[in-house]
């Protein structure tokens, strides 16, 4: 009898929890007005990293072009999920588009045996001290934001992006001027 309570709660434990991790991937893959401490219209934060090639890469150097920046892991379900729509972009609006894959917190050998597994070729770089995703007040993976040609974030997306169609909108509409805007 005790054994069969325990199973109960066990399943009403599950079902709870399945709920609530459903709850919160519906809400986290909206858009968003901000992630953290960052808000759509607001100057992406800048910052400089190496590329696990040894490229360095710096923010400021693509003002004048929109960028996306994408924060995954390896380990992330929705990050592996998304990449192929990301890197679609990557291959499809380049150079007018640059994306930037910054992975959050693993080593170099993980993220080039990531990368080998699955025949990605676009450049990664690594915050491996969390200083870039604390920039962009990243609570969560994956995190995407789309910067304009003037630095200003036009869209933040914490979670997993699975609408290519929209995402190409995102970029799209980065590319035109904000309304009340001089440029």
């Amino acid at each position: 009898m005790k054994r069969q309570r325990w199973v109960a709660l066990l399943i009403i434990a599950a079902l709870i929890a399945a709920g609530v991790w459903t709850i919160i991937q519906s809400r986290s893959s909206e858009e968003k007005e901000s992630v953290g401490a960052i808000h759509v219209g607001a100057t992406a934060p800048i910052f400089e990293l190496t590329t696990i090639q040894g490229q360095k890469v710096r923010l400021a150097d693509y003002k004048g072009q929109v960028v996306v920046i994408n924060f995954w892991a390896s380990w992330c379900g929705p990050c592996v999920q998304e990449m192929p729509l990301i890197d679609r972009i990557h291959q499809t609006q380049a150079p007018e588009v640059t994306t930037l894959f910054i992975n959050v917190g693993e080593s170099k050998g993980t993220v080039v045996d990531y990368l080998e597994s699955q025949h990605f070729s676009f450049p990664v770089s690594i915050d491996i001290t969390g200083k870039v995703s604390g920039l962009y007040g990243i609570t969560g993976l994956p995190a995407t934001f789309i910067i304009d040609e003037s630095g200003v974030i036009r869209r933040a997306v914490l979670g997993e992006i699975t609408d290519y169609s929209q995402l190409e909108s995102w970029v799209e509409n980065a590319k035109s001027p904000l309304e009340g805007s001089n440029s």
